[in-house]
């Protein structure tokens, strides 16, 4: 009997440590969950680290880089500076003095178009031919055509920095036959009135101006008057 008691205790004796050993173990093995999230976040970190220090690497180049291109223009703005600059009297340098170019001279058409266009608000290459508003016959709208497209960076030289207006060519008209000028009476607005000039010799006085003498090659091929002599009047008559 006692026999049996004592082999009883020792078996419920192990079946009680293997209980305790495997409730120990189970409280002593670590959760694998937060360790492995606290990885992932430490390697994102890692991550964008190594992007901001390659990034930071970048705008270092790029900044040597622009250093270097500041160094070269400085070179050669001094240079420049050297192979051109004089010397008063006292030995001092003085800065070169650069000539400006003087501005453009257009005919007095595109003058006007220039105009009109910055009263409009509009851009310089508006078509004139597409543009109705500007009370030009449509010969004088293909006239301004031609010369920007023949005069393309004094146009824009124009528009940029100003303009002279052009002053056209004139001519006398004079009869190959008699040599009488041709005149114009600028008393009647209504229409064209034209005669023979028999006063003082333009080319050498003064007409007033109640008579036109003296014409553009415009005005000249508008007329049907025969044929003339074309004599340019010089600057100053």
């Amino acid at each position: 009997m006692k026999g049996i008691i004592f082999a009883s205790l020792v078996k419920m004796k192990k079946v009680r440590t293997r209980k305790m050993t495997k409730f120990e173990e189970e409280v002593k093995r670590p959760a694998n969950g937060p360790l492995t999230e606290l990885n992932n976040n430490m390697q994102e970190v890692f991550s964008q680290y190594r992007k901001m220090r390659q990034y930071a690497d970048y705008l270092e180049y790029e900044s040597k880089q622009k250093d270097e291109r500041i160094l070269k223009l400085e070179n050669e703005n001094s240079f420049m500076r050297d192979e051109r600059t004089t010397f008063d009297s006292n030995g001092m340098a003085v800065e070169p003095k650069f000539q400006q170019q003087a501005i453009p001279a257009v005919p007095e058409d595109v003058a006007e178009w220039i105009e009109i266009l910055k009263t409009k608000g509009l851009k310089p290459l508006k078509n004139p031919e597409t543009y109705e508003e500007t009370g030009f016959t449509e010969e004088t709208l293909q006239d301004i055509v031609f010369w920007i497209s023949e005069h393309q960076e004094d146009y824009m030289r124009a528009w940029l920095d100003g303009y002279t207006v052009e002053k056209p060519q004139l001519f006398y008209l004079r009869d190959e036959l008699t040599g009488q000028f041709l005149a114009k009476d600028n008393r009647f607005k209504d229409k064209d009135r034209y005669f023979f000039w028999t006063g003082e010799d333009p080319l050498t006085h003064s007409i007033g101006t109640a008579w036109k003498l003296s014409f553009t090659q415009q005005e000249i091929d508008s007329m049907q008057t025969g044929s003339y002599e074309l004599v340019p009047v010089e600057d100053g008559e």
